[in-house]
């Protein structure tokens, strides 16, 4: 299980600009211009994924997901608490895992049959 970022869709000029010595953290544009800032810091890791005018679907937070997680990790969306809710940007929605900690998960049976 690994968290890792395609180092050749990495940004590297402007404000947001990184090189692979920042490791996992940094903006990416990944195909379809999705704007991607990941990063694995105090204890999870993280993707916020945007477009300019739209949230991303289904297909591409699972494009994403693929992406920057093995095809066997699970990763999580947190609905919060609303008195936590921030939100600095309407068309963005993120991914998280939690360092060294397996995500709990229902039986797949509460899900569908397989």
């Amino acid at each position: 299980m690994s968290f890792h970022v395609p180092e050749d869709r990495r940004v590297r000029e402007g404000a947001m600009g990184s090189d692979s010595s920042y490791g996992n953290c940094g903006a990416f544009v990944i195909a379809g211009g999705l704007r991607v800032i990941a990063s694995d810091r105090l204890g999870w890791e993280h993707v916020s994924v945007s477009l300019p005018h739209r949230p991303p679907t289904w297909e591409e937070m699972c494009e994403v997901k693929e992406i920057f997680w093995d095809p066997e990790d699970c990763v999580m969306q947190l609905h919060p608490p609303r008195s936590q809710w921030i939100n600095n940007h309407p068309n963005c929605l993120h991914l998280w895992r939690p360092v060294g900690q397996e995500i709990p998960r229902p039986p797949s049976i509460m899900v569908g049959f397989k």
